[in-house]
């Protein structure tokens, strides 16, 4: 009863999710009533379980979230974000026309611009780029996807997007884990991408197909309408890069800094030590640099206290969404984690295992928890605050580095987290004024090849031991 109760719950949480609903709401409810037919009592479950674990995670990545959100709300309302999308997709014109929207997108994420402010900037001229060539509309969707939702949010070492920070926090490693593992894996799928794109849009071509007769969401782009430089507008996006680097490969903290917390014995939820706090903060320190400089450039957008007022407000309200949604699929992990029902799960997803390594059972747990929640943060949470420290004893009994745990978790998250009811697809599409039956086939084509580069890397490492 206990496993079918989990089960029953992980159904209705990914129907309701499917449907619209907000996982803040139907993740307790559902994550409650798994506890109930389990015979744990309701009230105890939601305060001490569920919201104990959403507590926790907020005080780990609210920072990350809520300076990540200020950046991208900077980036964008100063139109920097837009200045380098129109320099990229425009200058390298209509014959090169998905290749300028991957490496748009790619830059702005890479940089730390969220993936929700990538989508605003890039497709415009998107639009206007592929209506000037008469290229069918339904594949930019996929293209703005491959750009900003592949090897720039999970995969290339270093990028600030939160999927690979949230296993420095249970694997104690940076953001530039398991790089070789990394840069091979961005290939693959830069390399299989563009080809499937650019064959599938051939092929519609050369049978007369054009941009369509289309009046949703079309823009309008101003010629009147200022941007600053692009060569200004990318120093904010070099400098998150640059420090985060410089501080995580060159500043040693100091051990005892925490110490001075832990003996007061009065501030909750303390680090247990250095490694599982020093990317965060090097990557808060990196977004406050980028969000300084994106201000001072983009200055003129800003110029008075309630224009300056209303983009810093709308960037931390931006994040409160995104980090309770988050944190809700954690805390619903934590009850579900707790039922007896769960031993049976995490037994047989342990069972699973090629090579004599962790990383076939971390890696179809992720990109499954991802593909039900609809979220590759919360997915990817939820799997680690279950199981990472199973991976991870079993990781150091046979003598493997955490980095490739980290890597292979982070890029299986960003596999089939993009299922049809993912609040980024269902934006993206929306604000590309096109429907699921128009295009989620090419979107879905990229999901797949993000998530089995996935097992090549794990084929790779095991074969080679390279990481």
């Amino acid at each position: 009863m206990d496993v079918i109760s989990i089960i029953l719950s992980l159904v209705l949480l990914m129907t309701f999710a499917y449907r619209g609903f907000s996982v803040i709401v139907v993740a307790p409810i559902f994550a409650l009533c798994a506890a109930v037919l389990s015979g744990l009592p309701i009230m105890p479950s939601y305060t001490e379980l569920f919201m104990g674990k959403a507590v926790v995670y907020i005080k780990s990545f609210f920072p990350v979230f809520l300076l990540g959100a200020i950046f991208g709300k900077v980036m964008e309302d100063t139109g920097l974000a837009k200045s380098i999308a129109k320099w990229l997709i425009l200058g390298l014109g209509a014959e090169r026309a998905i290749l300028s929207i991957v490496l748009a997108a790619s830059i702005l994420t890479y940089g730390g611009v969220s993936l929700f402010v990538v989508v605003f900037a890039v497709y415009p001229f998107a639009a206007a780029l592929f209506k000037e060539g008469n290229l069918p509309k339904h594949f930019i969707p996929a293209s703005i996807a491959l750009g900003a939702f592949a090897p720039t949010m999970d995969a290339i070492p270093g990028t600030p997007q939160i999927q690979n920070l949230i296993p420095t926090n249970f694997f104690g490693t940076n953001a530039y884990a398991a790089p070789i593992a990394g840069i091979l894996g961005s290939l693959i799928i830069y390399g299989v991408g563009l080809w499937y794109l650019n064959h599938r849009l051939q092929k519609a071509v050369a049978k007369g197909e054009g941009y369509g007769n289309h009046t949703l969401n079309e823009p309008v782009i101003s010629e009147d309408e200022y941007l600053p430089p692009w060569y200004l507008a990318v120093v904010p996006l070099a400098a998150v890069l640059i420090v985060n680097f410089g501080i995580t490969e060159y500043v040693k903290w100091d051990p005892s800094l925490l110490e001075t917390f832990k003996a007061s014995g009065k501030t909750p939820l303390v680090a247990a030590g250095i490694k599982n706090v020093a990317s965060i903060w090097s990557l808060i320190i990196a977004l406050v640099i980028g969000i300084v400089l994106a201000m001072i450039i983009g200055r003129r957008a800003l110029n008075t206290v309630p224009k300056f007022t209303k983009t810093l407000n709308a960037g931390a309200i931006g994040s409160l969404l995104a980090i309770m949604n988050t944190a809700s699929e954690v805390g619903y992990g934590n009850v579900i984690a707790s039922l007896d029902g769960f031993k049976h799960i995490s037994s047989a997803l342990l069972s699973i295992q090629f090579g004599g390594n962790p990383l076939m059972s971390e890696a179809v747990s992720v990109t499954t928890l991802a593909g039900i929640t609809g979220s590759a943060s919360g997915g990817l949470s939820i799997a680690l605050d279950l199981m990472s420290q199973q991976w991870l004893a079993w990781a150091n009994q046979i003598g493997m580095s955490p980095e490739i745990l980290h890597r292979v978790a982070s890029m299986a998250s960003g596999g089939m987290d993009t299922l049809p009811h993912n609040g980024a697809v269902i934006t993206l599409l929306a604000v590309c004024g096109l429907t699921h039956k128009e295009s989620y086939k090419d979107i879905f084509a990229i999901t797949c090849i993000k998530t089995l580069t996935v097992f090549v890397i794990i084929l790779f490492y095991t074969m080679t031991g390279i990481y």
